[in-house]
């Protein structure tokens, strides 16, 4: 059995085409390490674009044992 927890990284702000930048994947990786010596293991992320908004964001799913 799993213990699950849930996360949303807000990406920088976007002035032009939405998509991530490497300043947006290096919190991406520091979030996980930081939540990987905490003792979670990552389980799924998604992109989440906001084509409206200069935000968009990360969904990070991590797990571990209970």
């Amino acid at each position: 059995m799993f213990e699950y927890k849930s996360e949303v990284l807000e990406t920088s702000f976007k002035w032009g085409k939405d998509s991530a930048s490497e300043k947006d994947l290096v919190q991406l990786d520091q979030l996980i390490n930081t939540r990987a010596k905490e003792g979670w293991e990552l389980a799924t992320h998604g992109y989440m674009p906001n084509v409206t908004a200069t935000r968009s964001a990360f969904l990070i799913t991590f797990k571990k044992p209970v």
